[in-house]
């Protein structure tokens, strides 16, 4: 039997690299016959990772591709397939993780979900993963029009569940985002692997805890 504890906190995930596996290489990797250093050439030289985080802040995908070839020409046939073939930039869930959050939920936690992602992929791929709809709330920066680790997003995320910081948990890869959620008073782990993330949590007694012999006495 699970021991009552008062006040659980909110637990606020992150989503890409934490619950799915998102990387443009695995798209790329197809695409530079498995060169990984032409990838990384390719992506650095167009800028990918801040381009893209502006698709994350908002900006509708056709306007970032048709600006971007203008900028880059000669890639414009693979920075579409970046649009085309967005899905094969994720090689699927973090299963480890996900059995964590399936724990999480079954403790009776609330679960919500604070993600830098466009919001018209994750439309077209969030229906795919059962467990986003274990979340009570989903705050999708691509929707808000608003990006980690600007803090406007972790006040909305607070604004929305009517929770203060201090009762709230981040998880969540990036330093960037953690930094800024520790400043807001958010407790906050960055998450390293699913082993380190259980081993964090049972610390916490947010998982693992049961009543002792001695406890029931």
């Amino acid at each position: 039997m699970k021991r009552n504890i008062p006040s659980k906190p909110a637990l606020i995930f992150d989503f890409g690299n934490v619950l799915v596996d998102w990387n443009p290489h695995y798209l790329y990797r197809k695409l530079f016959d498995g060169d990984d250093q032409a990838v990384a050439r390719f992506l650095k030289e167009i800028h990918f990772y801040e381009w893209n985080l502006q698709q994350d802040a908002g900006r509708p995908f056709h306007i970032a591709i048709a600006e971007i070839c203008e900028r880059y020409p000669h890639h414009c046939e693979l920075i579409k397939a970046y649009d085309d073939r967005y899905e094969e930039s994720i090689s699927g869930p973090i299963w480890p993780t996900v059995q964590i959050l399936r724990e999480l939920k079954d403790d009776g936690y609330s679960l919500y979900g604070l993600s830098n992602w466009p919001g018209e992929k994750w439309r077209a791929v969030s229906p795919k993963f059962e467990f986003f709809t274990w979340f009570d709330d989903i705050v999708i920066s691509g929707e808000v029009k608003l990006a980690k680790p600007d803090p406007a997003i972790f006040l909305l995320l607070l604004e929305r569940i009517g929770r203060p910081a201090g009762e709230c948990i981040l998880i969540d890869d990036s330093i960037h985002n953690i930094d800024t959620a520790r400043n807001l008073g958010f407790q906050t782990i960055q998450f390293e692997s699913p082993e380190q993330l259980r081993d964090l949590l049972m610390g916490m007694n947010i998982l693992g805890v049961e009543d002792s012999p001695e406890s029931a006495c």
